[in-house]
């Protein structure tokens, strides 16, 4: 083999070829490439020849990066003197400032002595945390609702005010009592029964110390800038005093009553719900469902309609009715008829005989509320005891109230002794198969129709009569429409506020009473009287107590000098009575607290629109009576966040997902593993495992916290509904590595000698300088301006968007020339200055939506002597007349379109290097500008090598490529040499055929009757400006032409 020579430089003017040129480099590196690939291939001939087996190549090993291990002792601040990360780790930069934050006392309002803020010159913010349920784990939709208030708090602290933030927890009555029991039975096989109410309820306050402390956790993840020295529980003593406290004054003021009511009974948990927890299942005719307690194979049918006759007494005649549900025939006590209905008037005052009870005896009445004479048969059979319109019929005629359901969903012998013991969906099979033996069974057709299901357990409701306790809640809604529609109240969005009044103004009586043993025991006692018989239902014998002391004391009023026993109510209060004193109980009420003084009535109440009604409409009752205020200003809905795919999110679906796995990341493996942590049978968990395969195929990207929470506030702009996708989110971590490797770069350019100056122009400004001063003027009253009409898409977008597309696309590129080796000290220190306001306004900009990154950015800064310890204590930008240069933007953004219409033309041209640029200014002032930036324009134009302004069209030189900006400005390329010249002529003529038919176009609308008369002013401005606009356009493109032309 001979040795390869590297030829010498050719001397000037010799024929062979320069090796150095790039043409020659990139022939000289094709030759090479080449000759590696024949060698290659010859070596491994050579190889395999002698070895005779193929040889796999060997991977280079990708260094494995190391994994982050955060050093920094517990509340101590992070060491900023070590050198940046070439770039963004997310858990790097997130590690160990929440600590510091919290250890510092950041989160906490600073009080004087009295109590009182010390800053509420400035006014006070405050948000009552909606607390998450101790039933297990955040989700994402947990992490939105920390997004926006966290947002929300951390900007009104910048801009001064006195911040409260209060975190807690709810007790979740019937949420938590069924995962425990879940868990208990999956875990052991035993019931709550079997432990007995004291060691349940041992079991479940571990639960909720764990889940307390795990949600604790997330919260401080997702940078939550809590007051955590104020979290509150709903079953805390202070909490569970404000809940005795209310029952009592309630009961007292005829607000609270016991009554033996209709009820929505679930089956499977044993208790009641309010309507609000019951979901209604459309069907559109016959359907099977499988039902909670039965086995899986078995199913039911619904959607359909039974008709079937009863016998009338003392003849051969039958009437005939209609039912969805026939089991519910056996608690008949009455069969309605229209009192018009000529068909019926015979039977009038008659009876039926029941075709399984032969002892009942059932009145035929005449109803004209709930008959329909249209409708079926027009007879209507009347269930007084298990249907909420057949009550009123019971309650209007003084029907028979007969219940035929035990608790536990099977019935009892008022059912009669053929279905004493049936479950009740076995009894409705039974009760149609005896009718059709009987001859009485008539039809079934399909009915649509709506089932109601418990919200929690996903049961078949069942309504029955139970003795209660019930809030009378008319007179506290009237009072909060007249106080919503004064102003004392503002809803957003509009969509919400129209829904508060509809609910508020049809608002029912509110079941309080829960059959459970996990939550607030109903402090009511019945007083139980030796020597006489007594009515639990009967009011008279209860008494109400703040405590057993004040309940006895009226208890021996009522037992009147007998002997006497009480018996506490075995119930629990509904969860939401507990959790609609929130605003004022984590403060303090009953009693009267400097927290009460100060801090309440709160700011905002965030919350999710689905709970408008289940929460905040009876916070808002229950405030306005306990307090006399509205327990808020402001009431903000956010959205419900479903899946990429629109779907709702699902356990089942598998498509839960826990926000610290978005900011960590979690491979696919982890993501089935807990599932097994969980509630879900086999079936369930396999069918959650194909949801996460085929949604997550390699897990969850990490993204971070400040991704995710930027990602989820820019969806948020008043929707009902967020279909939310990880890739989004990664996107903004993408964004946090942007801002980082700019921050890091800017850094690189502010020297150590660079000492900040007063965040104010200093009238040494650049055009550029004084237009990206602009800029992030406009960008901080825009983001104040979205975040006060809590516009949190739109506030995001302008942040965003002032960082992306102004600072690191135009400024930080066009202050290069402005600080290298030949920019004058007054220019270098400017554009310093500028870049470091830039930053620092910009990260606090950024802060309140991501907390972690700004932070550790902001610290890496050289500080001034007054700054605060923290961005987050740093003031936030508003609008500055000092930085308002409107003039500077529109000159600059001229330059700045001329450089996109610049960069347009030389890849229409394909050109990527030695660019020549010439700017034709008719204008002088214009012109004057443009040559102040030439420097900018060839720094912003990638691979320009120059950029010339002339005043006359002369000095273009020939073979140029143009584009018209304005009827006084075009910008020209230097293609002369570089083009086909015949291709050029045509796209001339392409775009002056274009150019001639738009200003004709144009000329047509100006020359219209009346187009004077009748065209605003701003229009008629608009168009005679793109009319001249399109007349330069013609007038270059003929000089195009014509100089392609000459140059053939």
């Amino acid at each position: 083999m001979s040795d390869n020579v590297i030829n010498p430089i050719p001397p000037p003017g010799s024929d062979i070829p320069n090796p150095n040129s790039k043409s020659q480099a990139k022939k000289a590196a094709k030759m090479a490439e080449k000759q590696a690939k024949q060698a290659a291939k010859v070596i491994k001939e050579v190889v395999i020849g002698e070895k005779k087996e193929k040889v796999k190549p060997v991977k280079e090993k990708k260094e494995e990066e190391v994994p982050f291990v955060d050093n920094t002792p517990k509340g101590h601040k992070k060491d900023m003197t070590q050198p940046m990360a070439s770039g963004y780790n997310p858990i790097a930069v997130e590690s160990a400032w929440y600590d510091w934050w919290e250890q510092q006392g950041f989160f906490i309002p600073k009080l004087n002595e009295d109590g009182s803020p010390k800053n509420a010159s400035n006014g006070t913010f405050v948000i009552p945390a909606p607390p998450p349920n101790v039933t297990g784990a955040l989700h994402i939709g947990h992490g939105l609702t920390v997004a926006i208030q966290d947002t929300l708090i951390r900007w009104n602290r910048m801009l001064g005010k006195a911040t409260l933030f209060v975190p807690g927890f709810d007790h979740a009555g019937i949420s938590t009592q069924s995962v425990v029991e879940k868990r208990l039975y999956k875990t052991s096989g035993k019931t709550r029964h079997d432990l007995g109410r004291e060691k349940f309820l041992e079991t479940v306050w571990q639960w909720k110390h764990d889940y307390q402390n795990r949600i604790s956790g997330q919260l401080r993840r997702l940078g939550g800038s809590y007051d955590w020295n104020r979290t509150a529980f709903t079953m805390d003593e202070n909490l569970s005093k404000a809940v005795a406290e209310t029952f009592c004054r309630l009961h007292e003021d005829g607000i609270i009553y016991r009554a033996n009511r209709l009820v929505n009974w679930c089956v499977k948990l044993n208790t009641t719900l309010s309507n609000l927890e019951v979901d209604q299942k459309k069907l559109e005719g016959r359907t099977l469902l499988n039902v909670p307690g039965y086995d899986a194979k078995e199913k039911f049918e619904f959607g359909v309609i039974t008709e079937f006759a009863y016998p009338i007494e003392g003849s051969d005649e039958k009437i005939v009715v209609a039912t969805t549900r026939p089991e519910t025939m056996l608690g008949d006590t009455a069969v309605a008829v229209h009192p018009d209905d000529p068909r019926y008037k015979h039977l009038h005052g008659k009876f039926v005989r029941h075709p399984f009870l032969p002892n009942r005896r059932i009145p035929i009445v005449t109803d004209s509320i709930v008959v329909d004479m249209e409708f079926g048969t027009g007879a209507v059979k009347i269930t007084p005891a298990h249907d909420p319109n057949d009550y009123e019929v019971g309650v209007r005629h003084k029907l028979e109230f007969i219940n035929i359901l035990n608790d536990d969903g099977t019935f009892n012998a008022n059912a009669g002794p053929k279905f004493q013991g049936m479950k009740r969906f076995h009894a409705r099979v039974q009760v149609v198969k005896e009718l059709k033996e009987l001859g009485l069974y008539i039809d079934t057709k399909d009915n649509p129709m709506n089932v109601p299901l418990c919200a929690k357990s996903g049961d078949i409701i069942e309504p029955v009569m139970k003795p209660q306790w019930w809030v009378k809640c008319k007179p506290l809604a009237d009072e909060v429409i007249a106080r919503t529609r004064a102003g004392e109240l503002v809803i957003t969005p509009k969509l919400s506020e129209n829904e508060w009044y509809r609910w508020l103004e049809n608002i029912q009586d509110w079941c309080i009473s829960r059959q459970l043993w996990w939550g607030h025991r109903v402090p009511a006692f019945f007083v139980r009287i030796q020597g006489i018989e007594q009515d639990q239902d009967d009011q008279k014998y209860w008494v109400v107590g703040r405590s057993i002391e004040e309940a006895t004391e009226r208890a021996k009023k009522v037992a009147n000098g007998a002997a006497f026993t009480l018996e506490q109510d075995e119930d629990v209060l509904d969860t939401w009575f507990s959790s609609g004193l929130w605003p004022f109980s984590i403060l303090g009420w009953p009693n009267e607290t400097l927290d009460m003084k100060h801090f309440y009535p709160s700011s905002v109440l965030e919350t999710g629109w689905d709970i408008l009604f289940f929460w905040v409409a009876r916070m808002v009752m229950l405030g306005v009576k306990l307090t006399g205020q509205m327990p808020f200003k402001e009431v903000l809905c956010h959205a419900m966040i479903r899946d990429a795919h629109g779907r709702k999110m699902s356990k089942s679906l598998g498509n839960v997902i826990d926000p610290v796995d978005v900011i960590t990341g979690v491979p696919l493996e982890r993501l089935h593993e807990q599932l097994l942590e969980g509630n879900l049978d086999d079936r369930e968990i396999q069918k959650a495992k194909q949801g996460q395969k085929k949604d997550f195929p390699k897990g969850i990207p990490q993204c971070g916290t400040d991704a995710l929470r930027m990602a989820l506030c820019a969806y948020s702009a008043g929707g009902r509904d967020i279909n939310l996708d990880i890739l989004r989110v990664e996107g903004y971590r993408k964004f946090c590595n942007k801002i980082w490797n700019a921050t890091r770069f800017a850094m690189l350019k502010l020297d150590e000698s660079f000492a900040p100056a007063p965040p104010k122009p200093t009238g040494e400004e650049s055009l550029v300088e004084k237009w990206i001063l602009h800029k992030l003027n406009l960008a901080a009253a825009e983001v104040n301006r979205q975040l006060t009409e809590r516009n949190f898409m739109l506030a995001t977008s302008a942040a965003y968007n002032f960082w992306l597309y102004e600072l690191c696309d135009v400024y930080i590129e066009a202050m290069k020339p402005m600080t290298d080796e030949t920019a004058s000290e007054t220019t270098k220190k400017s554009a310093q200055n500028t870049l470091y306001i830039c930053l620092d306004f910009g990260l606090r900009l950024l802060h309140p939506f991501m907390p972690f990154v700004t932070e550790e950015l902001w610290q890496r800064l050289p500080r001034r002597a007054n700054d605060p310890p923290s961005i987050m204590l740093i003031s936030y930008p508003v609008f500055d007349d000092a930085m308002d240069f409107e003039q500077a933007e529109k000159e600059f953004d001229t330059v700045f379109s001329a450089i996109r219409a610049s960069r347009s033309l030389a890849a229409s041209y394909s050109l990527q290097t030695d660019i020549q640029l010439f700017f034709h200014a008719q204008s002088n002032a214009e012109g004057d500008v443009f040559e102040s930036q030439v420097p900018t324009i060839v720094a912003l134009t990638k691979g320009c090598k120059s950029a010339k302004v002339v005043r006359r069209i002369e000095d273009v030189p020939a073979g140029c490529g143009s584009a018209v900006l304005s009827d006084t400005l075009t910008a020209y390329i230097l293609v002369r040499g570089l083009v086909d010249l015949d291709s050029e002529i045509a796209k001339c003529d392409k775009k002056l055929s274009l150019a001639i038919l738009n200003a004709d176009k144009l000329r047509k609308i100006e020359a219209q009757p009346g187009y004077e008369e009748s065209i605003p002013e701003s229009v008629r401005a608009s168009n005679s400006e793109k009319l001249r606009t399109a007349d330069a356009e013609i007038a270059t493109l003929r000089q195009s032409k014509a100089m392609f032309e000459k140059l053939k």
